[in-house]
Parts: C-alpha cells; structure tokens; sequence
C-alpha cells in the first residue's frame, strides 16, 4: 500500500491547514467584536448619550442576533457550501463594524451591534464545519480547542489593545480599522476556502448528498435526542455563567468590591483569558491522546468550575493580587473544558448532521450569556436595590452561579457518548504517527 492511500495528498495537507489559520482568524474576529465594548463603554456612554441600561442593550444585541441566526444556520449548514455561506456571513460582519462606527445615537448603535451578531455568527460553527470535512476525527477535540483557543487571543485583543487603539486613533476609526481587515480576511476566506477535499467530492460528495437526510428532518431528529438537550442545558450554563463575568461583571467585582486598582483588575481578568488559552488545547489534548472520553472531563470540569466559582464569591477586600488571579485563572481553565460538548456532540450524530448538531448546542450556548448577564444584573437589583455592588450581593449572584453549574455538571453525567474513529472524512486512514 503506498503512502496516498493512507494519509492526504500533499495539496490536500497544505490546503487543510490554510483553511484552519484562515477559520481561526475569522473565529479571532468574532471574539474581538463580541467583548470589545468592555473597552470602549465609556467613549460610547460619552458621544452616544447612553445611560446603563442603555450600554446594557447595546452590549446584549450582539448575543441575541448571534444566537437567533444560529436558528438558520442549524437548518442549511449540512446542506449549504460553507466557503459562500462563510463569506455571505462575514460581508454582513463588515457592514455592521461600518454602520456601528458611524452610529449617532442608540438606534444606529444596536443596528450596528445586531449586524455584527449576526455577521459573526456563523464563523465558529461554519469553520468546525470545515474541520470536521478536511481532518480527521481522531483529533478533531484537539483541533476545535486550538480553534477556540485563537478566539480567546481576540478576548484579549479586545482588552489592552484595543484600547491603545481607541486612545490613539478614537473607537470609530478604530471600528473602520478593524472593519477593513474584516474585508481582506473575508477575501482571503472566498479564495482559500473550499467545501471539502476534491478527492471526496464528485463522487462522494453526491452520494452523501443524495442520502442526507432534510434539514428539517435533521432538527425534528436533534430535537428528539435527549443528549442534545442534556449537552445544551450544560453549555447554556457553563458558558452563560462565565461570560457574564467576562464580558461585564467581573470588573465591577473586582473594581468596586475588592478595591483592586484598574490595573491590578486588568491583569486578574488577563490571567482568567490565559487560564481558558492554556485549556483549550490542554483539555483536547488529553481527550483525544490520553483519556479518550469527552464526557467525563466535561462533567469534571463542570464540577471544578463550580468549586473555582465558590472560591470567587469568598474573596474578600484585601485578598493579594496573586490569589485572586491564581483563582481567576484556574476559573478559565476549567472552563475549557466545555469545548468538548462540540466533540461530544458531533460524534453523537452521523456526518450529514454534523453542522446541524453543532449549531443547535451553540444556540444554548451564545443565549446563555445574554440570558445571565441580565438575570444577575437583576438579582442584585431586587435584592439589594440600596446596595446592587456590594459585596453581599455579588456573593448571593455567585452562590445562584456555583449552584447552576452544580447542576449542569449532575446533568451531564446523564448524557452518552460515541469513540471517534481513526479515519479522515473520505474514509482513508491516518497514520498512527501523524501529530497535528
């Protein structure tokens, strides 16, 4: 047997491995976008006349755009081209940095936000749609974790430099500036990206085609699993819990309760981004090499965010930088873990339902921070509408956050799961020696 029966052409590698850089930088983008307003709130709050609820607003109709479309997507992903699907998306992203630079008031503010929402909103699950066609399964949790992982450098993208950026040059032209690399990455997307390798699509490609079932018979056939609801009631509260301290509330706990100066805050927030950019990979890793279960370090990391998230809400005035962001830190870190509930659930369905299964967790997954944000925002309103930042009531919000991911980590021991198998999509084998 010759060596291209058992691993990919050398075109097919090169390409492969470009269609990722190309899906990670895009996936970078939709994290930069999605918590740049963190940065640049004052300098909106100034020249838009916005109050808090207002800032609130503009804030959460990035999310709920995001996941509204993934309503779409989860219909025509399997059956869609992803390369047309992927650039349509991302010309919609470019329009919506552009009008969102020029707005003048609120209107025009969450017009621009909602386009950016959904303009995004296929970027991750359209490039782990391309993963899932152009690698194999063996390390396709190691791969999506990378992936994440790039996104995570646009969190901190959206952090220290951005707001260089804003300083030098003001957040509107900063916004086009960003807008314009949008355009020559949406460029570079359309020229470099294609469907799946050439070697599977006439013939294979057709068949799979023919055979796959609807899209609407592909979401009736989700919607019946109970893991999928299983799967998408954890990641709505792994991650809906952690964004709403990533994008907004960790600053005010930090700032206002704990008396941490702007830059000691800074560094804790940046130590809980390099937790999450140090687990990503780490948890694909060890699941694909070593342990070979998505399931169980899911519900582990589920379990140690919980404990981590007990930790938070007994920080105290005058606890040293060091301990607060060791804990911030290992709050990332755990996690990441949940990345592999894409794993899980791809293997969980056949191929032809791989775009549908993911989008249809990730529509949990970007509601829960919006969903979050509001709901503590709330709590500690109506339970302390004297003292809504105040330590009491940031400890009552972690108490409800510890108990919620308790919980999605007892739901997910019900769940099940599938062994990948050791083959690339058109069927051929990877060597057992191949790394990444």
């Amino acid at each position: 047997m010759n060596d291209s029966s058992i691993s990919p052409p050398e075109p097919v590698q090169i390409r492969r491995w470009l269609i990722f850089a190309v899906g990670a930088l895009n996936f970078f983008l939709s994290q930069l976008y999605r918590t740049s307003n963190a940065v640049i709130a004052p300098s909106l709050i100034a020249d838009l006349s916005l109050d808090s609820k207002g800032i609130g607003l503009i804030s959460a109709a990035f999310f709920y755009a995001f996941a509204l479309t993934q309503i779409p997507i989860m219909l025509f992903i399997d059956k869609g081209k992803m390369r047309n699907l992927m650039t349509f998306f991302s010309i919609i992203g470019i329009a919506g940095a552009v009008v969102f630079s020029f707005s003048q008031g609120l209107v025009s503010a969450i017009a621009g936000r909602v386009l950016l929402g959904i303009g995004m909103s296929c970027a991750f699950m359209g490039s782990l749609k391309l993963l899932s066609e152009w690698f194999p399964p063996l390390i396709f949790a190691s791969l999506s974790g990378i992936l994440t992982a790039t996104g995570t450098l646009g969190n901190m993208m959206s952090a220290t430099p951005l707001a260089m950026m804003v300083e030098n040059y003001g957040w509107r032209h900063s916004f086009l500036g960003i807008a314009l690399f949008n355009s020559l990455l949406t460029i570079a997307l359309y020229a470099i990206v294609r469907d799946r390798p050439s070697a599977v699509s006439p013939a294979q490609g057709s068949t799979a085609s023919h055979n796959s079932p609807s899209p609407f018979s592909s979401v009736l056939h989700l919607l019946g699993s109970k893991d999928y609801w299983f799967i998408s009631i954890a990641t709505f509260i792994r991650y809906g819990t952690f964004a709403a301290l990533q994008a907004l509330w960790a600053g005010p706990l930090l700032l206002v309760v704990l008396k941490y100066s702007p830059f000691q805050t800074g560094n804790i927030i940046l130590a809980m981004n390099i937790g999450i950019l140090a687990g990503l990979p780490f948890w694909g890793i060890i699941s694909d090499r070593l342990l070979h279960t998505r399931k169980w370090l899911v519900v582990t990391g589920l379990f140690l965010m919980a404990a981590t998230t007990l930790l938070l809400s007994q920080m105290r005035t005058g606890t040293p930088v060091t301990v607060a962001g060791l804990v911030f830190f290992f709050f990332g870190f755990f996690t990441a873990s949940g990345q592999l509930m894409y794993t899980q659930i791809k293997e969980l369905f056949p191929a032809s339902m791989t775009g549908t299964a993911l989008t249809g967790i990730n529509f949990f997954t970007m509601t829960g921070p919006a969903f979050f944000l509001q709901l503590l925002g709330f709590i500690m309103q109506t339970l302390y509408p004297a003292a809504s930042f105040s330590q009491a009531a940031f400890t009552v919000s972690l108490y409800f956050c510890f108990f919620c991911q308790l919980l999605a980590g007892l739901i997910y021991i019900m769940t099940k799961e599938k062994n990948s198998h050791n083959a690339f999509p058109d069927g051929t084998l990877l060597r057992s020696a191949e790394k990444p």
